[in-house]
């Protein structure tokens, strides 16, 4: 019973208002990353276009977590050690990815969607900490 409950109660907390919010936010993030990219493809090629979008995103991914999600203010330390955060996460995805794909034998196109979903949580965490950071 209380196993049921300790399992209950850190689902709830991790599946708060800031938890949704950060959700919402890594939709507008993507989506606005990729308008991006659409538009830098005019003047620049596919390569380019994606690195100055990716940057952006990290950029803007800061920006909202700090001031929508966690309601921090904007510190350019923390500005600067946020992008720590996507490394992680790659590599996280690449190891993730290559076990799905290469050990679990799961279709490499639907691969990446599990690998998304189960980043969310660990991403949240660490944008969590380095932005909550004191």
């Amino acid at each position: 019973m209380k196993h049921e409950r300790d399992q209950h109660s850190l689902l709830m907390k991790f599946l708060n208002k800031e938890f949704f919010k950060f959700l919402v936010v890594g939709i507008i993030n993507t989506a606005c990353t990729y308008l991006i990219y659409l538009l830098l493809l005019n003047a620049f090629s596919y390569t380019v276009s994606y690195t100055i979008s990716y940057i952006s995103g990290i950029l803007i991914s800061y920006l909202l977590n700090s001031y929508y999600v966690f309601k921090e203010k904007l510190n350019y330390k923390k500005m600067i050690q946020f992008p720590l955060v996507y490394v992680v996460q790659y590599l996280l995805n690449a190891v993730l990815l290559y076990v799905l794909v290469d050990n679990s034998k799961l279709e490499k196109e639907y691969a990446p969607l599990i690998v998304i979903i189960l980043s969310i949580p660990i991403t949240y965490i660490l944008s969590k900490l380095i932005i909550k950071k004191k």
